[in-house]
């Protein structure tokens, strides 16, 4: 097809019209993503969320009013427990064998205020064993078992506050569960166009809740298990070492006593001795 020469410049024209239009259609477009760009960032910082750390802290909200006393209360329960179950606590170094030596040496009332002046497991089951050792073995058994299982009975009953501690963590952290789906219930319920970041904020209170219930109540249960088998340990040393002192003090004092001095008994036989031949001395021989 041939073109004649005058229609090719006003197809060009056209051609260059139609550029035209589309640059100034573009341009503004790409003005405003330029301008909006560099906002972006600003936007993105802006909405940056928090630690996760300090989001569970404010998610938690309210509720800390609870659960930092109950953290507070384990960490104070753990320590006490700790101090208490100390193997020092319970049988002091060097005690065993103090009590030993003065009682080989027969020094019964020394060694009863030895056991007595001492504040640890071990002299307070001997110090009650010892009151009843005149009565004998068994009494004397009886009364330091009887002292074991009142030391034993009160570090148990301190140790059931972790399990307590334990069995309300989780508690707590439901109560908070339901708190928080019962917000978001509130907020779907609003309307047809519930708020998203309301409805995230409730659900995220429900699970911050329940996660810091149950960071409580694991150490809980470790701590009241751990507790408690030292509690049974600890008792079972102090009764062995508390029946072997008393057994040997025992069987101590019904040794029969060493003469206090054996060496002045000595010249008793040739005074007994000189005595008949003193008397036979002046026997005169018989007249022939």
């Amino acid at each position: 097809m041939n073109l004649s020469p005058r229609r090719l410049p006003s197809r060009r024209a056209l051609l260059a019209l139609a550029l035209f239009a589309v640059l100034l259609t573009v341009t503004p477009a790409l003005a405003q993503e330029g301008e909006a760009a560099p906002a972006a960032p600003t936007n993105a910082a802006a909405a940056a969320p928090d630690n996760i750390f300090v989001h569970i802290i404010k998610s938690v909200g309210f509720f800390w009013v609870v659960l930092l006393p109950t953290s507070i209360w384990l960490i104070a329960m753990v320590v006490l427990l700790s101090l208490d179950l100390r193997m020092g606590q319970a049988i002091p170094a060097g005690f065993v064998d103090d009590f030993t030596d003065t009682v080989n040496k027969r020094r019964f009332k020394e060694a009863y205020d030895l056991a007595r002046s001492d504040p640890s497991y071990l002299g307070r089951v001997l110090t009650a064993g010892m009151s009843r050792l005149q009565y004998g073995l068994d009494d004397a058994r009886e009364a330091a078992l009887n002292t074991l299982e009142g030391i034993r009975s009160d570090k148990e009953q301190k140790n059931n506050y972790t399990a307590v501690i334990a069995t309300l963590g989780p508690l707590l952290g439901l109560v908070g569960t339901v708190f928080g789906m019962i917000e978001s219930f509130i907020e779907l319920s609003a309307g047809s166009n519930p708020n998203p970041a309301k409805l995230a904020a409730g659900i995220s209170h429900a699970l911050s809740v329940t996660l810091v219930g149950i960071a409580i109540s694991v150490p809980a249960i470790t701590f009241n298990t751990y507790f408690r088998n030292r509690i049974t340990q600890i008792m079972l040393e102090v009764g062995h070492v508390a029946d072997d002192l008393l057994t040997q003090m025992y069987h101590n004092s019904k040794k029969p006593g060493v003469p206090a001095s054996p060496a002045a008994a000595m010249p008793a036989a040739p005074v007994a001795a000189a005595t008949p031949v003193a008397a036979a001395a002046p026997v005169a021989p018989p007249p022939r």
